[in-house]
Formats: structure tokens, sequence, C-alpha cells
């Protein structure tokens, strides 16, 4: 969907779409657990026993009790998921932002493999690839043909065994060999420059274990660069989400110390909470606080937030608070609207998430709600400005996955949903324009990179940073709420 719409291949294929808290779920629920339905109980027994019996062909036990585990979560709501061993992995590295691979972000381009940038330090780096140049063959394997995540999962594998990707390069006009041996690479979720004088942006693509301490550093390079910093542009658009401590981090960078960030409300007393910016409700594990070296200009400096539909969870959460708090206006479209909380459990007691060998149940325990007491729940954040995603408008913003699109998401308690049929006509009718645009070279699709000279959004955050006219959207209204089923 245009170069800021690119699939980013280091960014693992299960990427965490939901805030996390850790909580031990396996003792609160020893102590209150409800007398069992032994009548259901022995149908699920019957069942099995004649699928065991009865079957055209063998079944595995394991597999069967697994997916009927993974069909019972999976029946809630879109965010709660049993993890098995091979989801697991993928769900961990999507948190931690750590993988074994060789250090590319990639996007796809007339069937192969592009190399946006290899990640400072990586194999990759090492290796000699640059940006643009064009990956034909992994290994033995042609690479027209194969899907981007397929590319991906080809050049993933174990640490210290070796991968050959063919490279073309085009200003060079060659193709040729590169070996690159895989090893642990860490995730950038943080980037950022100064866009003009006075003026920076940072752009957080998902809140991950590293993200807080990756802000830090961006945050102390722009300083260095524009110690007299006049405005900031915090870009949260198609951040999926990630750890809520991160979240009330990134909050409490620019909030005064100890004012609400997001508070939370579910079954158990657990699940009842309210952060706030204070290093006690975001420092994981007792370590030192990375906000501390920040510039005391940041607690001051002007500052928007450009969301879209693709911004959801954590970065909900942040937009809603910087936004009730009125320390930053907030310019886009208005955001995904997931408004819970996932609680992430390792089903075997004696290890934590980062460790979990086997299997984890991540569950919905709680709503959250904005300082203001708002819940955003299949509703999203409604921008304080509301700005096109191009100068022609929202071209594909249709084509984005929200809240109230997923089946059986959560309600706000109000009553049950209709689906929008004006806006499955819009979807259908961005899809078209989509397929038109991908035929036309890289250069001229109408949805330039983020952060680029040609990002639209970006260049009305600067204006109203700098006090100039802003191109403000005259077809985009508040979503209605949901329509309800009598």
């Amino acid at each position: 969907m245009g170069q800021n719409l690119k699939i980013v291949g280091w960014v693992s294929l299960g990427v965490l779409a939901g805030a996390l808290t850790t909580v031990s779920l396996q003792t609160v629920a020893r102590g209150t657990l409800a007398p069992l339905p032994l009548e259901e109980l022995q149908q699920l027994a019957s069942v099995f026993g004649m699928i065991k019996s009865n079957y055209v062909e063998p079944v595995d036990d394991k597999k069967l009790i697994t997916d009927a585990i993974a069909g019972m979560v999976s029946s809630l709501d879109p965010h709660s998921v049993y993890l098995d061993k091979k989801s697991l992995k993928e769900f961990n590295e999507g948190t931690t932002g750590k993988f074994v691979g060789v250090g590319i972000e990639i996007s796809q381009e007339d069937g192969l493999i592009k190399v946006v940038s290899p990640i400072e330090g990586s194999p990759a780096y090492r290796a000699g690839l640059k940006p643009n140049d064009l990956i034909t063959r992994i290994d033995d394997t042609a690479v027209k043909g194969l899907t981007l995540n397929e590319s991906v999962k080809r050049m993933r594998g174990e640490p210290n065994t070796k991968v050959v990707l063919t490279i073309f390069r085009k200003g060079d006009n060659r193709t040729f060999p590169v070996t690159i041996i895989r090893e642990e690479i860490r995730t950038q979720s943080v980037r950022g420059k100064v866009i003009e004088p006075g003026y920076a942006w940072v752009r957080l693509s998902q809140f991950q274990e590293r993200t807080v301490e990756d802000f830090v550093r961006k945050i102390d390079e722009i300083y260095k660069q524009e110690p007299q910093l006049k405005g900031l542009v915090l870009d949260l658009r198609n951040d999926p989400g990630g750890y809520l401590d991160a979240a009330v981090a990134i909050s409490a960078a620019f909030l005064p110390e100890n004012v609400t960030v997001v508070s939370a409300n579910g079954q158990l007393a657990e699940s009842k909470f309210t952060y706030k910016a204070s290093p006690e409700f975001y420092q994981r594990r007792g370590g030192p606080d990375a906000l501390k070296r920040l510039p005391a200009a940041i607690k001051k400096v002007p500052l928007v937030v450009l969301v879209n539909e693709g911004s959801a969870s954590a970065s909900e959460i942040v937009a809603g608070a910087l936004q009730d708090h009125k320390r930053a206006t907030v310019l886009g479209n208005q955001t995904f609207g997931k408004g819970s909380v996932q609680t992430a459990v390792c089903l075997d007691s004696a290890y934590r998430m980062d460790n979990c060998p086997n299997a984890a149940l991540k569950l919905t325990t709680s709503r959250y709600y904005t300082p203001s007491g708002r819940s955003i729940q299949a509703k999203g954040i409604v921008p304080d400005v509301m700005i096109d995603e191009s100068e022609e408008g929202n071209l594909f913003a249709a084509l984005r996955t929200r809240e109230a699109d997923l089946e059986k998401h959560l309600t706000n308690g109000q009553g049950e949903e209709k689906k929008d049929e004006a806006r499955e006509k819009a979807r259908e009718e961005a899809r078209k324009r989509l397929e038109e645009d991908a035929k036309k070279p890289l250069a001229d699709r109408r949805l330039p990179e983020y952060g680029s000279d040609k990002d639209f959004q970006l260049a009305q955050a600067i204006n109203q940073l700098r006090g100039r006219p802003v191109m403000v959207s005259k077809v985009m209204t508040e979503r209605a709420e949901e329509k309800k089923e009598n």
C-alpha cells in the first residue's frame, strides 16, 4: 500500500497488537476457581473418544487437545490467543524486538525483495548490502513467486548458520552472491530526524522491550543536533501497540510527574489498575529510569502526535493521555479502537513469558480508559485536527482493518453492533485504487514513505507547530457509533 505501508520483514510475522501486563493468573485462578461444568466436560471427553475411535485417519492426541484449547480461547475475542511453541517464539520475537536472521528491513518490488535498509551492525550491514539492492535468490530458491513472508522465513534460521543471497545492484547493473552468517538481531522500533531547523520527527513503529531506551537515545541525538528545538512530531501511524509499560514511559516523557496515563477495569483485582507518569509504573524489574537522561526541555516542547487507523492499543494509550492532558495536538485519522488489555502468561508457572518453553495464554483481562475516563474500545481516538493521508484525500484508509471490523470484537458493553455497508463499499473502491497504484513505479506511487519530504501528513504537522495554515480534511468526520441490533 505504497512505501509507507510496506511490510517490514524484520518485524516478527506474528507482531503483537495488544498492550501487555504481567500478572500471575495461575495463582489467582486457583484461589477463585468456579465449580467445573462436569456435564459439558463429559461431552468433551465423549467427542474426543469418538474422534479417536471413529475418524477416517489416526489423529494425534496432543494435536486434538491443543486445537480444542486454541478454539476455546479464540472464540472469546480477536486478541485472546493460545500460543503453542511455534507461535510463542514468534510472539516473543515481536515483543522483544529480537530474532535470528540477516538484519534487513525489506519490501517487495516487481516480485523481488528490495532492501529498504540494512540494520546497523547486522550481518547484512557488515556484508555491504545497500538500500535499493534487490534480492533475486535465497540459497538455491528464486525469490520471484514467493510471498514476502515466505522469503522472510527462508532468511531466518538458527544462529551461526549461513544463507547465500543473490543480489542485483541497479546502480552497478550487476548480480553477485553474498554469503551471510545468521545471528541474533535487535530491531529498531524508533526512527527520527531533524526535518528542518528547529523541528524534528520521531516515529515509533511498535512498543517493544527496547523502545524506551531507543527513544531516549534518539531524542538525545536530536537535541545535540538542534539544542533549541521549537517543535516535535511524535509519529504513531500504523503502530500496532505492544508493551503497556513502554506506552506509559513514552507518555511520562512528555507529561508532568504522577498524572494519570491510563486506567483499566476487569474482573480480577489485578485487572483493575491505574498507571501514572512515575517510574514505579513503567520501570521493568527495577532497572534504571531511562527517562532521567532526557533533556528537561522535552517536557515543554510543542508537540504534535500523528495517528491513523493503524494506530492501535499502546499507541492509542499514548495519544489519548497526551490529548486528555492537553499536552499535544493529535492530527491525522481516527485510530483503530483497541481499548482492551491482554495479559500474557506462561502455562508452566515456573517460567516467565520471556523464557517460556512450550505454551502460553494471551487473554483479554481488562478494558482500558484514557485519563478523562473515555473507553475507546471499537471507537478509537478522535484527532483534534483531521488530516487526509494525502493531498488527494484518504485513498487507501478504508483498507485498514479497525477493531470494529474484527469478528467477535469486544464491545463497549452497549449491545450488539452491525457492519457498516458504506464502509464495505469504500473498501472495495480503495482496493481497486491500490491495484492501479501498484502498477506504477515506486517513485510515482501516491503514498510516500513516512518521514520523507513527500509525507503529506507530516508536512501538515510541521505547519501546525509553526503556526501556519493546515490543510484540514473536508470530508473526514468522527466515526459514528456502531449501530446496534434491536
